[in-house]
């Protein structure tokens, strides 16, 4: 964390990056692309959801797979971007990508689930921690064909293996990111618990 003395020099970069990572990570790039290849408002089909999930329940994988690697992107551009500024900046970028992406402003605070873009985020902190959780979030959802469940068990394992990867600070911002998806499936975790989560793939007319 920053030298108390030198805060006062030091804030405004960290004003600037959570910002800028912000505005990067509120980039709505599911609901741009299907509407740019003839899809509408992505959020009239399936769970309402501007991310890959909901993107694939179109039909056209390739754009799912697009819109996955496009808000993973969001996320660990604006820690490398950050990175060029210290290691502190680069935590606050990546906050500030995921805030971004669940609660963007140019819609009206609606956004996604913010699990493509932490992933992003733990990547471009931690290659090591970024590709547990994706080795965990895919063997999760091959295992269980859960897509929801999947995510929540790879965001909220990651602080416990951040914490062991590089220490306390990565393992703060990964519970952080933790409890930003865990809120943004609460209704996932209710139909889990109820037997009614639809499946990866499926074309789930009701949110």
């Amino acid at each position: 964390m920053p030298d108390p003395i030198s805060w006062a020099y030091s804030w405004p970069y960290y004003a600037i990056a959570l910002g800028a990572a912000y505005l990067l990570g509120s980039i709505p790039v599911g609901l741009i692309l299907a509407r740019l290849f003839g899809h509408g408002d992505i959020r009239n089909i399936g769970s309402g959801n501007i991310g890959a999930t909901n993107v694939l329940r179109t039909g056209n994988k390739p754009l799912a797979a697009a819109t996955l690697l496009l808000d993973g992107g969001k996320g660990a551009g604006a820690v490398l971007l950050g990175a060029l500024y210290g290691p502190d900046v680069a935590l606050t970028a990546g906050a500030g990508a995921v805030i971004g992406h669940v609660a963007p402003v140019w819609l009206l605070f609606r956004g996604g689930k913010g699990v493509a873009t932490s992933l992003g985020v733990l990547l471009g902190l931690d290659w090591r921690l970024g590709l547990i959780a994706l080795a965990m979030w895919l063997a999760a959802a091959v295992l269980f064909r859960f897509s929801s469940l999947a995510a929540l068990i790879a965001l909220v394992s990651a602080p416990v293996f951040a914490y062991l990867l590089s220490g306390r600070q990565l393992a703060e911002l990964a519970g952080l990111l933790a409890i930003i998806v865990i809120f943004k499936h609460h209704a996932n975790i209710r139909r889990l618990l109820s037997g009614q989560e639809p499946k990866i793939g499926a074309k789930k007319t009701t949110s």
